[in-house]
Order: C-alpha cells, then structure tokens, then sequence
C-alpha cells in the first residue's frame, strides 16, 4: 500500500467557477490545506471528450433519473409534465446532456492535487455535490446556492463550479483520462517537513 500522503486526485473548476473569477480562491484553499499541485492546465473541452469522462451505463443514468426524481417529488413537481417522461433511464439521459453542454460551455482547469488522503481531503474542501446542501466554509457553501430543482427546471446541470474524484476508482481512472504522465511533476513544498 502507499503512503497516505501520495494519494492524488483531479480537480476541474468548471466554468462557472472560471467566469467568476475564483481559480485562484479554489487553489489557495487546496495549498493552504497541505495538499500539493502537481500538474495544472486550462483547456477547452470537446463534447466528445466530456462525454467519455461521464460514466454512460444505464445503471448510472437511472441513479440520476432517480434522483432527478425524486426531488421533483420533494417538492411536488410533475415529472413527466415538466420533462415529458417519468421513465428513469430517460431522464437520466437527459440530466447527462445538460451536464455535458454545461462542461463545454466555456474554459476549465484542471490539475492534479497531490496529498494525505487527498481525494477524501479535495471532497471536504468543495463540499456535497448540491451548493444549496454545502456548509459554509466549502468552496460550494460559500460561493454558490444553486439547487438541482433550480436546475431540473431551467432544464441544465447544477452549476457547482468544481468536479472532485469520488473514491479511489474514480481518481485513478480520471489521472489516466485527463493528464498524460509526462504532465504530472512532483518537489518537495517547504513545509513538508514540518506538516507531514
């Protein structure tokens, strides 16, 4: 097993996150927790190269028809008036267009973060997925409040500025799929010594 301290993970500010101005904001509270950057790139992506990050399995698109849903329920929406069908699998194709139309709907940036436990780490600094359930002092929490039923109904993604990896699977899948191995460096921070 590796040390602790040579997990990485990716993160992508997403574009909302770039238009607002807060690549740098979401790079301090990442340096400022330990962790390390290790590679660091903007890019433009492609609408076929989203599409290959998202998981396309009926399994995962009927999860998120699910709970697309089921926060339409929450909060006495009608489904099928609304989004023209009740059937999970289709709403979940439909969630999965908006998100890629929303990834490639202006420039990111992406790296790789480089840390003790760093994917469990990037996680707690960003915060749950849903900006309006984020707790002050996260990324999400503190500077977004947008909602999937905002979202559901305006018929496009939940705009909640990053993508972090969410288990190991996913942050060993995304380091092969966004970064070339030549584009990962590692040194050795000042403070290593006295943090670790």
């Amino acid at each position: 097993m590796p040390h602790p301290k040579e997990d990485k993970t990716v993160l992508i500010i997403k574009p909302d996150g770039v238009k607002r101005g807060l690549i740098g904001e979401i790079i301090s509270r990442i340096e400022k927790r330990g962790l390390k950057i290790i590679a660091l790139e903007m890019f433009m992506a492609t609408k076929e190269h989203i599409d290959e990050h998202y998981p396309k399995s009926e399994e995962w698109m009927k999860k998120i028809g699910e709970k697309t849903l089921k926060n339409y329920n929450d909060y006495g929406y009608d489904v099928k008036k609304e989004l023209g069908t009740d059937d999970l699998l289709e709403i979940g194709k439909l969630v999965r267009g908006w998100l890629i139309d929303y990834m490639t709907s202006g420039p990111m940036v992406k790296m790789v973060v480089k840390g003790i436990h760093a994917i469990e780490m990037v996680r707690k600094i960003v915060g749950p997925t849903l900006p309006s359930q984020a707790e002050m002092g996260t990324i999400r929490g503190d500077f977004s409040v947008d909602d999937s039923t905002a979202a559901n109904r305006d018929k496009r993604a939940i705009r909640n500025l990053v993508h972090a990896s969410g288990n190991q699977e996913e942050a060993d899948h995304e380091l092969l799929f966004w970064f070339a191995p030549e584009e990962i460096t590692d040194y050795k921070r000042a403070e290593d010594d006295i943090m670790f």
